[in-house]
């Protein structure tokens, strides 16, 4: 009987379930939102019980839409939305308080009182990353301090974290009777808390951040048998384990020093490939693995990570609601030539790269009378693309590469003027894919290598096909002109976060 590989793909707004044939085509899958939870200002959460049971509930239905069971799959891989904080009790299951989720800025205090001794890259040499509200143990400390009972449980051994991925894998394989507790390389390195030459859990990183190590997942390669599902999935092996970003690299086959994607979800990550060289930036990048496959070497990559793109027209859809839908933003922006002089730089969590700056906050600038909403629409799509440049940039500084086009994937490249948008900025080509949701073909490429049923990265790279391509149009001097302008709209986000206490 022909096999299948699943990937379960638990994303900032949704879950999906995914399921593949071996040359990479999509057999079914299924896909529900989850609630978005913002009890303050910067605060934003969601229930780790309410993504469990998506979880369910998408696997399921994608094994009814493809007519199939768990026997007719040979492995089934995880990917998610990284850096987004679970705690719970090992005993129950019961998270002990909401995921905070890596949006979230509500740390920026204790992030602002350990860059006061040492700067923003105080532990960058260690970790890869700069400190930031974004990552995980800034966001396990404020539950340890501020859930009654939480640091005295996680003192006692009774309290598990994970990421998501921990989370689900813990749950699908038994949860409180027998879970695994584990996480992969690339999703433990956004936790601020590994250290990246050893890649285990660093004890200073730990004192820093208040946090027990009994709380942590082993830290595993991302393609190797963790364990076999229970339940829905039974006896099936649990075998992949990569963050979104880091599965979307593996998903586009970008195998090769030098090869780059761009993801543009609810955020955008461009993970640039540095093979076995662990390359730590100076311009403002994250150093992460890309991937790790059983016993071979860690891949490494630079990573620009942009915190609002997708969400971006989310929000032009729920709280000005100018769209119904997010399909319609395309329309609206194609009614105008250019943004009439807009621009929107969504610093709705601050900046993320290259600029790393917790102070700012979004603005809408370059407004007149002229301006109407068919130019706030183009404005939102091009602040997409400007951030990608901004990140591009970055990445050539560090590697010394210089970028020959850009593989991208991800919910927006269906958006023909921000494709061609954002390879007029950028000065390069842009390439979609035939399977454009590469987060969860990564993810079943990880599970299906580990168990056979894919040989290698060969056996990968062969299913990549070229889908749709857009040249750059635009004159050097129009590109140069409007990026400057975006350069300058940038400058009138920092410095409006005074104190948020």
């Amino acid at each position: 009987m022909t096999k299948y590989v699943a990937a379960i793909d638990q994303g900032t707004t949704s879950t999906r379930c995914m399921i593949f044939d071996h040359s990479g085509k999509v057999i079914a899958s299924d896909q529900r939102e989850h609630e978005q939870i913002f009890p303050r200002p910067g605060w934003v959460e969601h229930n780790p019980l309410e993504i469990w049971q998506r979880t369910q509930s998408v696997v399921q239905a994608a094994l009814q839409k493809a007519n199939l069971d768990a026997s007719d799959l040979a492995a089934v891989g995880i990917t998610n939305q990284r850096e987004t904080t679970v705690v719970w009790n090992r005993a129950t299951g019961e998270p002990v308080y909401n995921a905070i989720v890596w949006q979230d800025t509500r740390t920026d205090q204790f992030v602002n009182r350990l860059a006061a001794d040492g700067g923003q890259d105080r532990f960058r040499a260690k970790v890869g990353l700069p400190l930031a509200t974004y990552f995980s143990g800034p966001k396990i400390r404020w539950i340890l301090d501020n859930v009654a009972g939480a640091r005295e449980a996680a003192e006692r051994g009774e309290l598990a974290f994970g990421n998501i991925d921990t989370w689900l894998i813990w749950n699908l394989t038994g949860g409180p009777d027998g879970g695994v507790h584990v996480t992969d390389v690339t999703n433990a390195s956004r936790t601020m808390l590994m250290n990246l030459e050893t890649q285990n859990w660093d004890d200073e990183m730990l004192q820093v951040m208040g946090v027990p190590r009994s709380m942590l997942p082993e830290i595993r390669s991302s393609s190797e048998v963790y364990g076999e599902c229970r339940g829905l999935l039974n006896g099936v092996p649990l075998s992949g384990d990569l963050g979104d970003q880091q599965a979307a690299t593996v998903g586009q086959a970008c195998f090769e020093v030098g090869e780059a994607k761009n993801t543009y979800g609810t955020g955008n990550f461009m993970l640039l490939n540095t093979g076995e060289k662990l390359v730590h930036s100076k311009s403002g990048l994250l150093t992460t693995p890309a991937y790790k496959f059983g016993n071979q070497p860690t891949i490494w990559a630079l990573e620009g990570s942009i915190a609002v793109t997708g969400s971006l027209v989310q929000w032009l859809r729920d709280n000005l609601n100018l769209i119904s839908s997010a399909p319609e933003i395309e329309d609206l922006a194609r009614k105008v030539e250019d943004n009439g002089g807009v621009y929107i730089v969504p610093a709705f969590s601050g900046l993320f790269a290259p600029y790393w700056r917790n102070d700012a906050r979004g603005v809408i600038v370059g407004l007149t009378r002229y301006v109407n909403k068919y130019h706030i629409a183009r404005a939102a799509l091009e602040a997409t693309a400007y951030q990608t440049r901004d990140v591009l940039e970055a990445m050539e500084q560090d590697s010394g590469v210089q970028l020959k086009e850009l593989k991208v994937d991800g919910g927006m490249v269906y958006n023909d003027l921000l494709m061609q948008f954002q390879a007029d900025i950028l000065g390069v080509p842009v390439v979609r894919p035939k399977v454009a949701e590469t987060t969860s073909l990564g993810a079943a490429y990880a599970a299906g290598l580990a168990v056979g049923y894919w040989k290698g990265t060969d056996d990968m790279r062969a299913n990549w096909a070229m889908d749709k391509r857009w040249e750059p149009r635009m004159s050097e001097e129009q590109r140069e002109k409007l990026y400057a302008g975006w350069k300058k709209a940038v400058t009138r986000t920092f410095g409006w976060v005074e104190d948020q206490s």
